[in-house]
């Protein structure tokens, strides 16, 4: 059974979500929240395993409360962050995937979406849309270069694993990857697998603002 807070000011929204996310029978909807304080008390007292994130919030927003969330200390449950956003240009979805969130989801996506990702999260993987790749691309393009920090445990990665975060970075599907290094489907699973654990990231979303951070690729590479 997954279990879900849903975090958003506006009850009506919170109530709809909640409605339709109960109504699977492997969901457990466990609170949800108006502000983005209530949401990191919610989140300690019932540990979610996925956590739908509005952004613009009084009290706290959303940034800073998946912030407060995922800082939890060594050993304390970590759940999933989903951002809710109304506009897939909105910057502060940037902000949240460096905060350590693990996609987002427009408001108005359709019902069978909004489940598909809590349960695509909830498993590991990131919920990032081609579109908001190229824009994370994009951000990191409009800044000034400067000389990446790579932090050590970089060097733990074998050359096929850099190889694959690179196309990780650059938005590639698992068959995609398969198809460009001419290896099976499931041969680049173990390597993403790999890869995560390695350098301590969460899911994919995460190893995509990794890779531009730290420079181990850069836009127009």
């Amino acid at each position: 059974m997954i279990r879900v807070l849903v975090v958003d000011d506006q009850a009506m929204v919170r109530q709809g979500f909640a409605a339709l996310l109960a109504a699977q029978p492997d969901l457990l909807v466990v609170g949800d929240a108006a502000d983005g304080a209530q949401a990191v008390a919610m989140a300690r007292e019932h540990a979610p395993d996925v956590v739908l994130m509005d952004v613009r919030m009084p009290v706290l927003d959303g940034i800073q409360a998946t912030r407060r969330i995922l800082d939890a200390g060594p050993g304390l449950h970590r759940p999933k962050v989903v951002i809710l956003t109304t506009f897939d240009l909105d910057d502060y979805v940037f902000e949240a995937l460096r905060a350590g969130a693990s996609g987002f989801l427009l408001k108005d996506a359709p019902a069978a979406e909004l489940v598909t990702a809590v349960r695509v999260v909830a498993a590991g993987d990131g919920l990032l849309a081609p579109s908001v790749t190229r824009r994370l691309i994009e951000q990191f393009a409009a800044r000034p270069r400067s000389a990446g920090h790579q932090p050590a445990r970089l060097a733990a990665l074998t050359p096929r694993e850099t190889e694959v975060l690179r196309l990780i970075a650059r938005g590639r599907s698992n068959a995609e990857i398969a198809d460009e290094l001419v290896v099976a489907e499931q041969t680049v699973k173990t390597h993403v697998s790999r890869v995560l654990t390695k350098l301590d990231l969460r899911d994919r979303a995460q190893a995509v603002v990794f890779a531009y951070e730290t420079g181990v690729v850069s836009a127009g590479t």
